[in-house]
């Protein structure tokens, strides 16, 4: 049978290279690393380029970058090729036969190749296609049966397309175009359906009312035989392609923008049944690998909002059988489109990385096994003055493993503190309590990180501290005004001290927020106001309707920590 290729969406797709799974455990993701990008991404490719056991992301964003990876879930910064060309995809395969990654990209121009050198770098990208319409997915895989790599690209025309590969890196220039009944492809799957060694493809299909996953059988020379069609939910984004019941056959879930996301298992002839669908929303992305190491295929979506409204990745895990019971929400990128998988930190884990697309940040959640955190997200302290401390942020961790947890050693450094309660071990389904506190000896931004070594995993587990040092100093910290008839107006002060050693430069004072027309404020603040000094800021409140009010005080400067804010509140009567 042929390796299983999954697959596709209309717009913004990803390859994924799972490595490293193993049998037994629990799944926990983490987000533990943000690598700085060039918004927006469109597409990862993940693989091992220079050869060094670590994996490597090829990120298309407006330019293709490559970041090497570190094998601790850190990425080295990036190298930029096919600058400002406007890439759309980007997948990674050795096409050559040099035991080298190489990557097919796709840009506003047409299809590149760029041949991998072996070392993290790529030859200069040969331009072999141009189309007429933008490609927006390669595909990859031996579709004649010549043991030689082929192309299956995909865009806004009506049809995919299949670019036979000439063994050295070259493709054939006349593609065989195989035309689905309802227009241009939006997503994609790749594998042996009916088990005669021939690659299929499943493609989604939108027309209209029509919503559904049409299969074509492969005849062995790149073009294909129509199968049977099956309906999914309204505007089919992606396709996986795994075994999800474990009966050797390759089954399908399709994930939709509109609905949820539907599993149908494959009967080994090319036809399938439908077997679960999962309540996903919004889902523009699917992956399945064995996160939590039970020989069972498990399922990871990259949604644009759950029913909270609220963006992120949804992980399934499987009961291998063609179910998913168990559905977990992970609220960690601000706009989820893509996602992929793979052990970023060498522990024998498949990890997710997700761009976020609206600020361009790769995202990666570790995979820790038996340790549950929460939250999951970075801990972020707001602006603190500098010499005093924090109130505690408070980090659960729960063992949800069925033996005990040993931990050996839990330390971050200044100007972070933390204290817990877990001791050197935790038992099974027990929690323990870490608290962190932020205490800055200096202005501007401060990041640390939280260090736990334990039995879960062979690598440091690791949480995110981010803060910011201020000498700006408010009193008080909040003003809360009595309540007042609308059209009545009351005043308080707000002393603004600077608490530096050298001038504090101020550039805008505002009130801001849900109420703020309801809230004015003067001042009599100089633009730079010298150490030690304090100016008033006095704030109005006037109702401009009945019920609580609410906005913010803001100050904009170079004390570290800007904008600097403090609440207001009032009640109108």
């Amino acid at each position: 049978m042929s390796a299983p290729t999954s697959f596709t969406r209309r717009i913004i797709p990803t390859v994924v290279l799972i490595i490293g799974l193993h049998t037994y455990g629990l799944a926990q993701f983490e987000v533990r690393s943000s690598t700085a990008g060039q918004p927006p991404s469109t597409t990862l490719a993940v693989g091992d380029f220079d050869g060094d056991g670590k994996l490597d992301v090829a990120d298309a964003t407006n330019s293709l970058q490559i970041f090497l990876g570190n094998g601790d879930g850190t990425f080295r910064s990036p190298t930029n090729y096919l600058s400002s060309t406007g890439t759309l995809f980007v997948t990674t395969a050795d096409f050559n036969g040099d035991g080298k990654l190489d990557l097919a990209v796709s840009d506003l121009n047409g299809l590149y190749i760029l041949l991998g050198n072996g070392d993290g770098t790529f030859q200069t990208p040969t331009l072999f296609q141009t189309l007429p319409c933008n490609p927006l997915f390669i595909g990859t895989g031996d579709f004649n049966g010549d043991k030689k790599l082929d192309l299956l690209v995909t865009g806004s025309c009506s049809y995919f397309s299949i670019f036979l590969g000439n063994g050295d890196g070259t493709f054939q220039p006349t593609p065989i175009n195989t035309t689905p009944p309802y227009g241009a492809p939006t997503g994609v799957g790749i594998g042996d359906f009916n088990t005669d060694g021939r690659l299929d493809v499943a493609v989604g299909q939108q027309f209209g009312t029509i919503s559904q996953v049409q299969i074509f059988l492969g005849n062995g020379d790149g073009t294909f035989s129509t199968g049977a069609f099956y309906n999914v939910g309204s505007s089919p984004e992606a396709i996986a392609v795994s075994d999800f019941n474990n009966d050797g056959r390759l089954d399908l879930a399709v994930t939709s923008l509109l609905g949820s996301t539907n599993v149908f298992l494959g009967n080994g002839d090319g036809t399938f049944r439908n077997s679960a669908s999962i309540p996903t929303i919004g889902t523009l992305w699917v992956i399945a690998a064995d996160f939590n190491r039970d020989g069972k295929s498990d399922l990871a979506m990259a949604t644009l909002g759950n029913n909270a409204d609220i963006a992120g990745i949804y992980v399934a895990f499987g009961n291998g059988d063609g179910t998913f019971p168990s559905l977990t929400f992970y609220p960690a990128v601000g706009e989820a489109r893509i996602l992929a998988g793979g052990d970023f930190n060498n522990d024998h884990m498949t990890d997710l990385l997700a761009p976020d697309y609206g600020t361009g940040n790769m995202v990666l959640l570790l995979n820790t096994g038996v340790v549950k955190l929460n939250p999951t997200t970075p801990i972020q302290f707001a602006p603190q003055l500098i010499g005093t401390e924090s109130s505690p942020q408070t980090v659960s961790l729960t063992n949800t493993g069925k033996s005990t947890l040993s931990i050996t050693r839990m330390s971050t450094h200044a100007p972070f503190q933390e204290t817990n309660t877990c001791g050197s071990s935790v038992a099974p389904g027990a929690t323990c309590d870490i608290n962190i506190v932020f205490r800055p000896n200096t202005s501007g931004n401060a990041s640390g990180l939280l260090n736990i070594s334990d039995s879960a995993s062979s690598k440091l587990q690791i949480i995110e501290l981010s803060g910011a040092g201020t000498v700006v100093a408010f009193s008080p910290n909040a003003l809360t005004f009595p309540t007042l008839k609308v059209g009545t107006q009351a005043t308080k002060k707000v002393k603004l001290t600077n608490r530096g050693q050298t001038s504090l430069n101020i550039t805008l004072i505002y009130t801001s927020g849900t109420d703020y027309h309801d809230f004015t404020q003067t001042n009599d603040c100089p633009t730079s106001l010298g150490a030690g000094a304090y100016c008033t800021i006095s704030v109005t409140f006037s109702p401009l309707k009945t019920g609580n009010r609410s906005a913010i005080l803001g100050v904009e400067d170079d004390g570290g920590g800007s904008p600097q804010t403090i609440p207001l509140t009032g009640v109108g009567d």
